[in-house]
């Protein structure tokens, strides 16, 4: 018996891959204060996926789109001193750009690797309510940010919760008007 793979499967295994890659890269970067790491990886990944990508205008519009919406959100997250962020450059007070790289990433995978939850608005939205604080929550216990305290990490991963819940569909919108 022969397996083929074809090569679609092939494109959303490897987004898959490098979107894992670029996050570790940002988190283990930002943790370590190697910042150039994390934007170098995600660069690269972003990269390579506006080259598979035949129109890249609208590309980068829907990408401008998810960059604005997470630059929003982890802004205020940082405002409100729910989390601190490390290595917070470029500027104090406003999301890192290893934050920017990361949401920038993780768009890349919402036409590739997660293409399967287009149009299914309320499973996006449920999945993005659970994994988008799991997330934050392991990029801090790897060291790239911190809650001030237990308190205020439940306000934090309920604002979170309800951000990506909202995320999620609004970016697969998004990702389809722009195509």
């Amino acid at each position: 018996m022969t397996l083929v793979i074809s090569r679609e499967v092939w494109r959303k295994i490897w987004n898959f891959v490098l979107f894992q890659a670029a996050w570790f890269a940002c988190i283990l970067g930002a943790a370590h204060q190697q910042i150039w790491i994390a934007i170098g990886v995600s660069a690269v990944c972003i990269g390579i996926y506006l080259w598979l990508h035949a129109n890249a205008v609208s590309e980068h519009k829907f990408l401008l789109k998810a960059l604005i919406y997470g630059l929003v959100v982890d802004t205020l997250l940082l405002q409100l001193g729910w989390i601190q962020f490390e290595s917070p450059l470029p500027w104090i007070g406003i999301s890192p750009i290893w934050m920017w790289a990361l949401w920038l990433v993780f768009a890349t995978t919402l036409k590739e690797s997660m293409s399967w939850l287009q149009g299914k608005w309320a499973l996006s939205a449920v999945l993005g309510a659970i994994a988008g604080p799991l997330c934050y929550e392991a990029g801090v216990r790897l060291g790239a940010a911190q809650w001030p305290n237990s308190d205020i990490q439940v306000f934090g991963l309920i604002y979170l919760a309800l951000a990506w819940a909202c995320a999620m569909p609004l970016l697969f919108y998004f990702s389809q008007k722009d195509h």
